[in-house]
């Protein structure tokens, strides 16, 4: 097979982006800022981290090198400019727990996606609840929001996507011409979007923000911590979403009867349940209750089992799929399966991001660009931070890197404002996988509008109203349901 030769644009980009990295090494170092508690440098090795730091935003916001490779290369040039040694990166990045998380979590998401669960899931409860136009676009966006907290986004928006699309053809909908045809594809993206943030397991930044509070901030965040943020958050954003489609897209009357008789059939082309299945439960339901209940189970012990970190339960738990006598996965169909590139990003982000914090690079660039949100009321910094992360996140085609760049600068200035970490960074981290905006801020977006039924614009036409109120939705759930339990110190 041959290879795609680089376009010219992508190598222009590559060049511009080694451009600013020269650009900035050579620049003089910046006067030190005074401010009330302490006086902030930019040391050389900072200025360094900044220089390679702006060469792979460049390089992930043009696509001009896959993501993967950029993280790489990032790693590879901290080490020539001599911002970091190489044993350190290794060690913050490749030696990282959370990278086990992540590789145990794909592992839960392959052995799901083998099985039928996941089309018999959404068959049944679109069979029970699906008769209706209004009521099925929120179907889908529960659906998806339940199945997204446990498996990648991408993974819930392809198995919606059939399932809209052929209820859409059996009902005659024509394609960018009907408003019930929008919402429903713009609801198979939404939902899983939505579903991302409930859960550490719900989407890459999520792990990556409770790996840099606890080695930036000495944070120990808890899988339960988590979703006592997550769920409310999501449970708010649902109906939004759903008062949005049906407000921006008015829905036609429309006869989903053939719709319903399909779904019958489905039914019965699915078949009773398998022992895979049964199995792939089982360990799923095992999986959830000890990330869930560790610290009893520790405590109920007597601090005899005290490894049963999130990561160490993941791990663990994805290994029972390949065992004899389950096999619900084989290996090689997990390397199949599994984003290899995703785990490089996880693993070079955290070396990176690590960079950016332990060289005063990310103390020096949050003050420059954020110190004046420190007059603000703490519930008006959560709003800002996530309006201001989700508005960034267009530039970014990736969650991952919107959480590697922006959670280590806010915990740095939460640092130097004396504010609790967990104030800024959990907002940051929760807002990274919300990309309601454009089509092209994240594949989960792309798989519906590859079915032609909306366009770009009219994504963003609702994208707008979503982006508000998701911004409201995750504050009130930071600084209600946070404080109410203890997680958040205003």
């Amino acid at each position: 097979m041959k290879l795609s030769e680089p376009s010219v644009k992508q190598k222009l980009f590559a060049l511009s982006a080694l451009a600013v990295l020269v650009v900035i090494l050579a620049l003089p170092e910046p006067s030190p800022i005074e401010t009330d508690a302490k006086i902030i440098t930019l040391s050389p090795s900072g200025k360094a981290t900044l220089a390679v730091l702006a060469m792979a935003v460049i390089l992930w916001m043009t696509e001009a090198v896959a993501f993967a490779v950029t993280g790489l290369l990032a790693l590879v040039l901290l080490v020539m400019t001599k911002a970091v040694l190489f044993k350190e990166l290794i060690r913050d990045g490749f030696g990282n727990h959370i990278v086990l998380f992540f590789i145990g979590v794909l592992i839960l998401s392959a052995a799901i996606g083998q099985t039928g669960l996941l089309r018999r899931f959404t068959t049944l409860l679109l069979f029970h609840f699906g008769h209706k136009p209004k009521t099925l676009i929120l179907v889908f966006l529960i659906v998806g929001a339940l199945l997204s907290g446990w498996i990648t986004d991408m993974a819930v928006a392809a198995v919606m996507l059939p399932i809209g699309v052929s209820i859409l053809r059996d009902a005659g909908v024509k394609k960018m011409q009907s408003n019930f045809g929008k919402a429903l594809m713009i609801s198979c993206a939404w939902g899983a979007l939505i579903g991302g943030i409930t859960t550490p397991a719900g989407c890459g930044p999520n792990p990556l923000t409770m790996g840099f509070l606890k080695d930036l901030a000495a944070i120990d965040f808890s899988f339960t911590d988590w979703m006592l943020l997550g769920y409310p958050a999501a449970i708010l954003m649902l109906p939004c979403a759903w008062l949005i489609l049906l407000k921006v897209f008015p829905i036609e009357d429309i006869n989903l009867q053939i719709a319903e008789e399909e779904l019958h059939q489905k039914l019965k082309e699915i078949g009773p349940v398998m022992r895979k299945e049964v199995l792939t439960i089982i360990i799923f339901f095992l999986t959830v209750f000890l990330w869930i209940c560790a610290p009893l189970i520790e405590r109920w012990t007597g601090g005899a089992v005290d490894y049963l970190s999130i990561s160490f339960v993941a791990i663990g738990c994805g290994c029972l799929f390949f065992l004899p006598g389950i096999e619900v996965l084989t290996w090689k169909k997990a390397e199949e399966e599994i984003n290899w590139g995703g785990i490089i990003l996880i693993v070079s982000g955290l070396s990176l991001g690590m960079a950016i914090y332990k060289t005063g690079a990310a103390e020096w660039l949050a003050w420059i660009a954020f110190n004046k949100i420190g007059v603000l009321h703490p519930v008006l910094i959560v709003f800002v931070v996530v309006l201001g992360v989700s508005l960034m996140k267009v530039a970014f085609s990736s969650n991952t890197v919107t959480g590697i760049i922006m959670v280590p600068l806010l915990i740095a200035l939460a640092k130097n404002l004396g504010l609790d970490a967990v104030i800024i960074a959990i907002p940051a981290g929760i807002t990274s996988s919300l990309a309601f905006l454009l089509v092209t801020s994240t594949p989960t977006n792309v798989i519906p509008h590859s079915a032609g039924y909306f366009s770009i614009k009219d994504m963003a036409k609702a994208g707008i109203w979503m982006t508000i109120a998701s911004s409201i939705c995750v504050t009130v759930s930071v600084c209600v349901v946070g404080k109410l339990s203890g997680i958040v110190n205003f």
